[in-house]
């Protein structure tokens, strides 16, 4: 009778135990913040030379990351898709991607992280289709910094990669 009573015990307890466990909830698809990509400047779909000062996708030349990160930002992949397609059309345009970090760290761990953030970047050129003979990536890890604030608002604009054509055509 002792072991009957223990093992009912111990069936109601995983069942009590289980039916207040809480389910998990699928978290919902977040909203698609990526805006459009931008068609090229003519109607033909073809970019012209003049545009990367005047298309306001090819305007945009800097990538931002989060703290101690190098995957790019969802909001980033149309200007990246922008970028891509003005090379293709360009195969003679040239571009440095200047990686960047902000002030905390060693300057050995800088200067890595913005060579990692300068390859995730030039890694989703090429797969949107920019040839890997185009793109340069150089690191300045926390030697440039945009804002020299000591605070979340100014690491948050250092921590960046900036897309800088050398040969525009």
């Amino acid at each position: 009778m002792n072991n009957t009573f223990r093992i009912l015990c111990s069936v109601l307890l995983v069942a009590g135990v289980a039916a207040c466990a809480k389910k998990a909830v699928k978290p919902s698809e977040p909203a698609d913040t990526t805006p459009a990509v931008s068609q090229p400047a003519d109607n033909a779909g073809r970019y012209q030379v003049g545009d990367l000062d005047t298309d306001a996708c090819l305007r945009q030349r800097v990538v931002y990351f989060d703290l101690d990160r190098t995957e790019i930002k969802p909001e980033f992949n149309a200007q990246i898709s922008c970028h891509a397609e003005y090379m293709r059309q360009f195969p003679n345009a040239r571009v440095t991607l200047e990686g960047h970090a902000d002030e905390r760290g060693t300057r050995e761990y800088n200067l890595g992280l913005g060579e990692r953030r300068g390859m995730a970047v030039q890694s989703a050129l090429s797969g949107a289709g920019a040839s890997g003979g185009q793109l340069n990536v150089v690191s300045y890890g926390e030697e440039r910094p945009v804002d020299r604030g000591h605070d979340e608002s100014a690491w948050s604009k250092n921590r960046r990669v900036e897309i800088v054509y050398t040969t525009a055509n």
